[in-house]
């Protein structure tokens, strides 16, 4: 396989990048349409009215562009500031565990807005991970340009990806984890459960930044934070808050369920 991979239509030569962030991003929101339909079914309403549903959806698109942005620029400040009289140099860097955080905070922030009590983030867990799986498959396509490979490898799948060398195919390893926890919050009924609580979300957030923890020490990445980079630390910080909120979250619904059970009715004897 020559890298990076481009796709012919009509003559023309189109990166496989675009076109598999694209079906990321469009498969997303058909599998986020079906999870919100499926809910109405099987509970006979949604919580959050669509108005309300929409202004949260553009709450949470700015909020994961200016995150992916932001720590794009912490995550490799030296290379855009030897860049820094190139604008289209500052404009094309991205990363998704910033738009994960983003996404979240801009949401958070629109709930409380508008005045949302629902808990809405389950809806989102599946068509997260199999837009960002799809989007791997088209940064494994672009190869080195896409600075999403890991260090050298002697394992016998490693990828040349164009510098002779064999390195971690770190972009697969990921498209792997998340069809896995896909698979799983698919069966836990993740975003349509009469019981969602925002917990499934919070679990994601730990499943996949906890892997991007790990995976960061393979990759050729500047570490200069204790011999962590900017992407970890922020991973590192967003489980440990995904983690207190699930433990809020059991907390507080552990009463609620109980006070919902019916209440305990007086031994009576049936004997005269």
């Amino acid at each position: 396989m020559q890298f990076p991979v481009t796709f012919h239509v009509l003559g023309q030569s189109i990166p496989s990048h675009p076109v598999l962030e694209m079906l990321g991003y469009t498969i997303g929101f058909q599998t986020f349409l079906r999870i919100r339909r499926r809910r109405e079914t099987l509970i006979g309403h949604d919580p959050v009215p669509a108005e309300t549903m929409l202004w949260l959806l553009v709450a949470c698109v700015f909020g994961a562009f200016a995150g992916s942005k932001i720590l794009a620029w912490i995550e490799s400040w030296p290379d855009y500031w030897s860049h820094r009289a190139d604008p289209t140099v500052w404009i094309g860097g991205k990363t998704i565990v910033g738009g994960i955080v983003g996404g979240w905070a801009g949401i958070e922030l629109a709930k409380k807005i508008l005045g949302v009590r629902s808990r809405t983030g389950d809806a989102y867990v599946i068509p997260l991970c199999l837009g960002i799986a799809i989007g791997r498959i088209g940064c494994f396509l672009t190869g080195l340009p896409d600075h999403t490979y890991g260090i050298a490898t002697g394992l016998l799948w490693g990828v040349d990806f164009g510098d002779g060398i064999l390195r971690h195919p770190t972009q697969l390893y990921e498209m792997l984890w998340l069809l896995g926890m896909s698979a799983v919050f698919w069966r836990a009924g993740a975003g349509w459960r009469r019981d969602s609580s925002g917990a499934m979300f919070r679990w994601f957030v730990v499943g996949y930044l906890g892997l991007r923890f790990v995976i960061e020490f393979i990759k050729p990445t500047f570490k200069p934070y204790a011999g962590l980079s900017a992407i970890q630390v922020v991973s590192m910080v967003s489980v440990g808050v995904a983690l207190w909120q699930i433990r809020r979250i059991r907390a507080t619904d552990a009463p609620r369920s109980l006070s919902s059970a019916p209440s305990a009715q007086p031994f009576r004897s049936s004997l005269p």
